[in-house]
């Protein structure tokens, strides 16, 4: 498998990490149990929307663009918000749609932007040498 067929894994695997990520940090700072069950059933309803924005955003073509980011992210958002309210039964306060669409957008598109950064500037590097 060539690097360029890992890389959509390689971006859901971020994608999911950052998820996750948000989720562990929240549940620490709000005295919340750190168990594994707690922070997959938390994770759960974003972890669901980040798979339905990648299918309509079709990510896999494009996985590590910002542009991919800039699409996912208000998916993830709506979608996981949505889910988190009607199926999961869990709680939706305004704070809390704030920091998740701050901490997620900076995250699901700041680490594009990173991998964009780091790869204009290996390749104009191969490029001199």
């Amino acid at each position: 498998m060539t690097s360029d067929e890992r890389l959509p894994t390689i971006a859901a695997s971020l994608d999911a990490l950052c998820i996750v990520v948000f989720v562990t940090i929240g549940r620490r700072n709000h005295d919340e149990s750190s168990a594994m069950s707690g922070i997959l059933r938390t994770a759960a309803p974003f972890a669901i929307a980040l798979f339905i924005a990648w299918a309509v955003v079709r990510a896999w073509r494009q996985p590590t663009s910002v542009r991919t980011g800039l699409l996912i992210w208000p998916i993830v958002i709506l979608v996981g918000m949505l889910l988190r309210h009607f199926v999961f039964d869990d709680g939706t306060a305004t704070s809390f749609i704030i920091v998740a669409t701050i901490f997620l957008g900076l995250f699901l598109v700041g680490w594009r932007a990173v991998w964009t950064l780091v790869e204009s500037r290996r390749h104009r590097s191969a490029g001199v040498a």
